[in-house]
């Protein structure tokens, strides 16, 4: 990483925002914080084991997290032996939170757009993104750019909601019985790729919504070969603890994709 990026990303205090980001709105991000450090949440219970199951072998691995948040799965890939680790988020306060945790001189955490990742100068064996890639408008163009910093058979993997989730126009809605029991997902408008926008923890949140051929199609057209695809879904020892999460039975609410640089 050349000198000048450091000191334009790597310094305290940054004031130019990337991007207006929820992440740092004080009551959002303290929503949110408290939904990501719980025990029992969907990321935790779900999410985070499906994409541990799919991580390669991180021994000697130069590794970026893209959205990388605070910075959880940083730290556990370097004490899964990566050499490198770095980072990236456009929320100064998650950045700062994640800041204030690490002294290892082989972990960095930078305010850098996920759209901006080949101004890095670097080369990374893995390219990793928990959550993110519904935030992002012009998929193609960030496939593109992962590509150009994977090393050759680099991995990709990254989770995303699923496509039946993120497919209403105005957000998940459910069918229903007698006794508020939801029975089924409804589904809409799923081939109609964009903008959505939705409520959550009282903020208008705007993702992007693309079916699964769009995403399998534009990683495939841009040299990455698919080599395993999850839907969480919850096994007994996981509704014991949430049994609400039976829900993700009818339709699951992320989907985990590991694709490898061609």
């Amino acid at each position: 990483m050349s000198d000048k990026f450091h000191k334009a990303h790597c310094a305290e205090g940054i004031t130019k925002k990337l991007c207006d980001n929820h992440f740092d709105n004080d009551d959002f991000f303290e929503n949110y914080k408290d939904v990501r450090t719980k025990a029992v949440s969907y990321n935790n219970l779900l999410e985070q084991p499906a994409m541990k199951a799919l991580l390669p072998s991180l021994e000697n691995k130069t590794v970026l997290d893209m959205g990388c948040g605070f910075g959880f799965s940083c730290v556990e890939f370097r004490k899964k032996g990566a050499a490198k680790v770095i980072g990236i988020d456009i929320s100064e306060k998650m950045l700062a939170a994640a800041r204030s945790q690490n002294t290892d001189e082989n972990l960095q955490f930078l305010n850098l757009d996920i759209e901006k990742i080949d101004e890095l100068g670097m080369k990374f064996d893995i390219v990793y993104s928990s959550m993110t890639m519904h935030y992002i408008t012009d998929f193609e163009k960030v496939v593109k750019k992962v590509q150009s910093v994977l090393k050759k058979k680099g991995v990709f993997l990254f989770s995303q909601e699923h496509p039946l989730c993120t497919a209403p126009l105005f957000g998940p809605t459910w069918n229903e019985n007698k006794k508020g029991i939801k029975t089924s997902a409804v589904i809409a408008n799923y081939l109609e790729d964009g903008k959505r926008e939705v409520n959550w923890m009282n903020q208008n949140v705007v993702k992007q919504h693309r079916s699964f051929s769009t995403i399998i199609n534009t990683l495939a057209e841009n040299g990455f070969s698919i080599e395993k695809i999850i839907e969480p879904t919850p096994v007994d020892k996981v509704l014991e603890l949430a049994p609400h999460m039976y829900d993700e039975i009818h339709r699951p609410s992320a989907i985990v994709i590991r694709a490898r640089k061609g």
